[in-house]
């Protein structure tokens, strides 16, 4: 099972532009990651900009609209991400929980849709997709 842990770094939203972490949190986090490594758990890991570099573009008029960040309604946004490939919800959570996090930050974990999840009209429909990402069908 595939999961996605989703670090959630409170004040983020409003973080300036080339803002970085902590050089010991970042040692700190670099533990944790070969541990999931070593585990031989980890799928992929990235830490990502803040807001007030990025863009959104919305479809509420029926045609793509671009509004560059930071983006004053979010309360919550993404730090960063790992993909774990684990056996269960649990051991998902478990892994969470050994995060060198702060007190400030929160990881969301999410299951990762498999196409055995869906009827067989939607996997017909998603034909080509596990090619599409570069990988095998998992069944």
């Amino acid at each position: 099972m595939r999961f996605m842990m989703l670090m959630i770094p409170k004040g983020y939203e409003s973080a300036a532009p080339g803002t970085m972490p902590d050089a010991k949190a970042v040692e700190a986090m670099m533990k944790y990651n070969e541990a999931l490594q070593k585990a031989g758990i980890l799928v992929a890991l990235d830490g990502l900009h803040p807001p007030s570099v990025g863009a959104r573009v919305s479809f509420a008029t029926g045609k793509p609209v671009v509004t560059d960040g930071p983006f004053t309604e979010a309360k919550e946004v993404l730090g960063g991400y790992w993909m774990i490939d684990v056996k269960s919800r649990e051991e998902a959570i478990a892994w969470a929980m050994k995060c060198p996090a702060s007190s400030n930050e929160i990881i969301e974990i999410r299951q990762v849709q498999e196409m055995t999840d869906f009827s067989e009209e939607v996997q017909e429909a998603a034909k080509g997709f596990a090619e599409l990402q570069g990988r095998t069908v998992r069944r």
